[in-house]
């Protein structure tokens, strides 16, 4: 059942020139509004649904043909959002998109909110909410093991998981009251054990689902890491030789790097957001002084500092300082340089940094980098990432509610342990069955929809 009788519209391809643009429109009008405005070989109520016919966008009050396109025209309920659907593939210049949109709204349609397409797929009964969240997830995925994820979500995998849960849950709620209102067949005792016992099994479930959430979160967010060190020790050399490209200028002068340079790379399935930073050091130059100032800034917001050593000039002040800085992050100290140097500078740096990761590089002669990259890897996930067999909750929204969902039948278990009536472990299972319905949309506030949605672009 629709939730609104509006028809809308959006353009549903990326903003900017392109070979082809796409508009959408979803409602109970798509057909009508279709048909006012393309001329074609056959009418818009005559094509077969899902198919691609050829023919021109006409403006109906100046009969000015506005471009060739191929429309597909889509049958309710077998669409996105179980509407009549029409998709207009035209040719991608702003100026042809925006005159056909035009038509469309003056014929009666209006612009589509963010998500509200995919708002509609789920009101309408197409998908749930944890697969309409896990479609901005595909759209922001950076590697293939982070669409991997979103795909797994959007097939509906993760929500197997928690109606099987919630399921039970009601189950026992179920046995509870039937206990209460019957009290004559004086089972308490062995309902209550039997609820008891499925209590845990269902706690150690829902444990099991968000076992590996940090892997699934970095997964989705990726992780920060921040290049830091003194001018001229390699840390534009090493951006470029992650990033496979060269994105910051690298030349022989101390303070080249003015000002953060960063880069999103993908590290063994990772998605990463390397950050080149200006040289630590005391300077006059007030461009460069501004620079320092932002590197320590960005330290702070780091999931990994990456603090770079020359193994020629060994631990210094500034090194020391950036070591006091990031006491309290996850690091990995590389002594680069090492092919200009003996064994002995580098174990003496060594020894200072005792305690510390330590990779010993040179981002002239390739040395080290591969290892760096497993570290890296082995710092923020525990084992290879493979999303193909596994389902890794991503979203902080979903660990959230089944951490409470968790914690409610907790509560229910210490209720039974405590001697308390059998009704009163009732309101804390049925609390944990909510907070699993959130997840579904199965029990969820509009204010909580409409925050889901809003991160959506407009043709969506």
């Amino acid at each position: 059942m629709n939730f609104n009788d509006d028809t809308i519209t959006a353009i549903s391809t990326a903003q900017g020139t392109a070979g082809i643009g796409i508009i959408r429109i979803s409602g109970n009008r798509s057909f009508e509004i279709a048909e006012n405005i393309f001329s074609g070989k056959h009418k818009i109520v005559d094509l077969k649904t899902h198919t691609l016919s050829y023919g021109k966008i006409i403006n109906p009050s100046k009969r000015e043909v506005i471009d060739e396109v191929l429309i597909t025209k889509m049958n309710k309920p077998h669409t996105f959002t179980r509407e009549d659907i029409i998709e207009i593939n035209c040719h991608g210049g702003m100026v042809v998109i925006k005159k056909i949109l035009d038509l469309i709204l003056k014929e009666g349609a209006r612009m589509a909110e963010p998500g509200e397409f995919t708002k509609r797929a789920f009101l309408n009964g197409r998908i749930d909410l944890s697969q309409a969240e896990a479609v901005i997830d595909l759209i922001n995925a950076k590697t293939d093991e982070s669409s991997k994820a979103a795909v797994q979500q959007l097939e509906g995998k993760l929500s197997i998981k928690i109606r099987e849960v919630r399921k039970k849950l009601i189950e026992l709620i179920a046995h509870i009251e039937v206990t209460v209102d019957y009290p004559e067949h004086d089972i308490d005792e062995v309902t209550g054990l039997a609820v008891y016992n499925e209590s845990i099994i269902l706690k150690n479930k829902m444990h099991e689902i968000i076992k590996d959430f940090d892997k699934g979160r970095i997964l989705r967010e990726g992780i920060n890491i921040v290049i830091v060190g003194k001018p001229n020790v390699g840390k534009s050399s090493l951006l470029n030789e992650l990033a496979g490209k060269n994105k910051a200028i690298v030349t022989d002068i101390p303070g080249t790097t003015r000002d953060i340079i960063e880069e999103y790379i993908n590290i063994s399935g990772i998605p990463s957001r390397i950050t080149d930073t200006a040289g630590i050091r005391e300077t006059e130059d007030f461009v460069e002084k501004i620079g320092v100032e932002k590197a320590e800034k960005a330290i702070d917001f780091a999931d990994l500092v990456i603090l770079m050593l020359d193994a020629c000039s060994g631990l210094e002040s500034e090194d020391s300082r950036i070591l006091e800085k990031a006491r309290n992050k996850k690091m990995i100290i590389l002594i680069n340089k090492i092919d200009k140097v003996n064994e002995k500078a580098i174990k003496e740096i060594e020894d200072k940094v005792k305690g510390r990761t330590v990779i010993k590089t040179s981002i002239l002669e390739n040395i080290g980098i591969s290892q760096l990259e497993k570290k890296i890897t082995e710092l923020f996930i525990k084992g290879e990432i493979n999303s193909d067999n596994e389902i890794l909750i991503t979203n902080i929204r979903h660990k959230n509610l089944i951490d409470r969902a968790i914690e409610s039948i907790e509560e229910a278990r210490v209720s039974y342990e405590s001697g308390m009536p059998l009704d009163c472990m009732t309101i804390d299972i049925k609390n944990s069955a909510e907070y699993l319905g959130q997840i579904t949309g199965e029990s969820v506030s509009e204010d909580v929809m409409k925050e889901i949605f809003s991160r959506f672009c407009i043709g969506k």
